[in-house]
């Protein structure tokens, strides 16, 4: 079977690389983005529109790539060949409106009228250096827990077990915050019942005044 010829009219034509323009193009690389402020010619967009603006729409991709090659600051990764781009300078429309400003509540008026701040610092909440905001000293996320949530910890190469075995601190803060825990049961525990003694015994005193 015969293959085809191909002749020189089948062949792609070389488009040029370099984009030449009167007025010379302005670029936004920060939004990889070039303004073309020349004129269309006019008989070319009368006559056939869709290559006339395919034409003008090549030449200014291709000037925009030429800007990245030439004026961006290129680097090799193991990922690709990255261009740095610069800060944009074109202002660009937001996608959605600015988010407005909550409301006050009530509570927050009068607070403010009052001159009442909030106290975090009452007992219950501590400052976290690390993540710069309050916490609360137990419970949920407290600060107690810190040392078991850590994925890394250091061991003390001083503190053994009956065993020999090195301590884990998780293991060991866990402990102690349950130790804690029961500590504070029994605590409770001894006040109520002292308390129920308390209350048994002036109501026993009301009852031998009633006699």
């Amino acid at each position: 079977m015969p293959s085809a010829i191909e002749t020189p009219e089948d062949k792609p034509t070389k488009l040029v690389v370099t984009v030449d323009k009167p007025i010379p193009l302005e670029f936004d690389m920060g939004n990889l983005v070039c303004f073309d402020t020349n004129p269309l010619d006019p008989e070319t967009y009368k006559t056939d529109r869709e290559a006339c603006l395919n034409a003008v729409i090549r030449e200014g991709a291709q000037a925009l790539i030429n800007q990245v090659l030439t004026a961006l600051t290129l680097k090799s990764t193991a990922d690709g060949v990255f261009a740095e781009l610069p800060e944009p300078v074109t202002p660009l429309p937001r996608e959605k409106a600015i988010p407005k400003p909550r409301e006050p509540t009530k509570w927050e008026l009068f607070a403010k009228k009052k001159g009442i701040t909030d106290k975090p610092r009452d007992g219950k909440l501590v400052y976290d250096e690390e993540k710069q905001e309050w916490v609360p000293k137990w419970g949920y996320k407290g600060k107690n827990k810190e040392v078991e949530n850590q994925w890394l910890v250091e061991i003390d190469d001083t503190k053994k077990t009956e065993d020999g075995d090195e301590v884990n601190p998780r293991k060991l803060s866990r402990d102690e915050r349950k130790r804690n825990i029961k500590l504070n049961e029994r605590q409770q525990k001894k006040n109520a019942q002292r308390s129920d003694a308390v209350l048994g015994a002036k109501k026993g005193g009301v009852e031998k005044r009633r006699k």
